[in-house]
């Protein structure tokens, strides 16, 4: 059918015919993973309501079924509606749903959803904080929930050498939070231009002027630098949603460790994957990798397995009420 040129008009209407067509190949458990996507909420509040939210998804299931090919970046490989994963496994997806909050933030000033929730991502800053200043006093906890572990020093002085990098950022909430905990060298990246202008918005409002904020792919990273700190809150999740995603968790794998300095920090959080079900990929890196599966030598692994957060609240994700948040830290070698 790719020689068949329609007139304008029989063009027009066809097009209009696959979007419906598209909008009722959309199930209704399809629509509920988008919207369930937005159901988070925080103090940092949002405006749109179930109806909109529903409204949003089914017009981004119809775009990520019907864009024109393009050549990959991770960002633009769209299958048809029957054999969509999840709307979350897209960038389309990213880029309306940032395209919203950076149009809701002008106008009302609010700064959109927290993935996961405000409170997971406050334990997240300080139980990494903690970690870091452990590293730092040449200690490795085997847990560090409780800042009273660490001995007494100068928490800036430590965090001040902690490079930071926060992969998929958002709308850069995750950095201010670290911002207050007292990490100074901090650089955020998303694919998506959008959820940039947001995260650089609310931080020039915030008055946090040391956050540095890049559009970049962590798929197809044009980084050049490596960090002491690694952070991913649902990056790694949104990934394994794609209809390729064992592929691209694969490639997420090959980049992240490219970007994580030696003896260095990257901290996972995730509510898709387990602390064991992480550690086990990251094991299967490791062997992929190089590493002897029978080494127990800790240098000759890619990463460590380090620490996690002991206990989260539950939330919902998907549809599913009841999930638990995994954060887990693993040390580079």
């Amino acid at each position: 059918m790719a020689g068949i040129r329609l007139p304008l008009e029989d063009a027009d209407v066809s097009h209009a015919t696959r979007q419906v067509a598209a909008v009722d190949l959309i199930s209704d458990d399809d629509r509920s993973v988008a919207a369930d996507s937005w159901s988070i909420k925080s103090e940092y509040g949002s405006t749109l309501d179930d109806d909109q939210r529903h409204a949003d998804a089914t017009e981004a299931l119809s775009v990520a079924a019907y864009r024109a090919p393009s050549e990959y970046s991770s960002d633009k490989e769209e299958p048809d509606a029957e054999t969509v994963s999840s709307l979350l496994g897209f960038q389309s997806y990213w880029d309306a749903t940032y395209a919203d909050e950076l149009a809701n933030f002008r106008e009302h000033g609010h700064a959109g959803e927290v993935w996961f929730g405000a409170d997971v991502m406050e334990i997240v800053a300080s139980w990494t904080k903690n970690l870091c200043i452990g590293i730092s006093q040449s200690h490795l906890p085997n847990h560090v929930d409780n800042a009273n572990n660490l001995s007494a020093g100068e928490p800036e002085k430590e965090l001040s050498n902690w490079s930071v990098l926060d992969v998929g950022t958002g709308n850069g909430l995750l950095l201010q939070e670290f911002a207050k905990q007292g990490f100074s060298d901090l650089t955020g990246t998303d694919y998506s231009e959008g959820a940039i202008d947001l995260a650089r918005s609310l931080a020039d409002r915030a008055e946090f002027t040391n956050i540095k904020f890049s559009v970049d792919d962590i798929l197809d990273t044009k980084l050049d630098k490596k960090f002491k700190l690694v952070i991913d809150k649902g990056t790694l999740d949104a990934i394994g949603l794609h209809p390729d995603g064992p592929l691209k968790r694969s490639m997420y794998w090959d980049s992240i460790s490219s970007l994580v300095a030696s003896g260095g920090l990257l901290v996972i959080t995730s509510c898709n994957s387990t602390k064991d079900e992480l550690i086990q990929e990251v094991e299967a890196f490791n062997h992929r990798s190089g590493a002897s599966p029978e080494s127990d030598t800790a240098v000759d692994q890619a990463f460590q397995y380090v620490d996690h957060v002991q206990s989260y609240p539950t939330f919902t994700f998907g549809g599913s009420a009841g999930s638990r948040v995994a954060t887990v830290a693993f040390l580079r070698n």
